[in-house]
């Protein structure tokens, strides 16, 4: 009996023992474990998975790539804008249309080779003789002198048309016309002076006087007949100023 507790007391001694040891070794592993320096393998094995905090060597550098930005796209022009000077493949708008098409040259103004000179009738209006313009349509001519020479031809012909007359007679002639600084000369056949009473006197000169103006309404008159100024007008003896003009024929002889 007194055997078996010493047994006892061996193995419970030696059981104590072991554990005492296993505690100061496991101590002195932690200890040692938390002292040594990290061995490369360690070190790689625990490492985290993200980058180091601290910067690289130059030789570990990795190399920065800097963005290029995209290059601007270039706008198409369209329709709405005529003046873009890229071709546009939609269909032009009005405006562009009529960029695109050729213009047709502008005809020029033609030039033309009469001109306009007026001669005047006379017309009864309720028994009084009125003076009716009528215009003529001339031969061009670089000198005034050939312009009223067509239309004292025109004058002395006759009219023709049928709601005016003229009381110029029959078969009178131009003998000269001149256009000079002072005013417009004219010469007249003896004609002009024949038959006829003091209206029909009035009415013819007007005529003479109103057509030599036509071109300058505010020229001078002289009147001759076969060569010598004309100073009385019928055998009523109808006196006739040297110049006339338009104004001084309104103040004396009314139509």
């Amino acid at each position: 009996m007194k055997d078996g507790q010493e047994a006892r007391r061996v193995s419970t001694a030696v059981i104590a023992g072991v554990c005492g040891l296993a505690l100061v070794a496991g101590g002195g592993i932690a200890w040692w474990t938390a002292n040594r320096s990290p061995t490369p393998a360690d070190t790689q094995s625990s490492a985290p998975t993200t980058a180091p905090a601290l910067s690289p060597s130059p030789a570990e550098s990795p190399v920065v790539i800097i963005p290029v930005p995209p290059p601007t796209p270039v706008q198409e022009p369209t329709a709405q804008t005529p003046n873009a000077q890229t071709p546009n493949t939609q269909t032009p708008n009005a405006q562009t249309r009529n960029a695109l098409v050729p213009r047709s040259p502008q005809p020029k103004p033609q030039q033309t080779d009469v001109q306009i000179v007026q001669v005047y009738w006379v017309k009864d209006a309720s028994g009084k003789f009125e003076g009716v313009p009528t215009k003529v349509a001339v031969k061009q001519a670089d000198q005034p002198d050939a312009a009223l020479q067509a239309a004292f031809n025109s004058l002395l012909a006759g009219p023709k048309d049928g709601n005016v007359s003229s009381e110029i007679p029959n078969g009178t002639k131009l003998r000269g016309l001149s256009v000079k600084n002072d005013g417009v000369y004219v010469d007249l056949s003896a004609e002009f002076t024949s038959g006829g009473g003091s209206n029909s006197m009035t009415g013819r000169l007007g005529q003479v006087i109103y057509t030599a103006t036509s071109l300058q309404p505010n020229t001078k008159v002289w009147i001759s007949v076969e060569g010598k100024p004309l100073e009385l007008l019928g055998g009523e003896g109808l006196e006739v100023a040297q110049p006339s003009t338009r104004q001084s024929f309104d103040k004396n002889f009314p139509l």
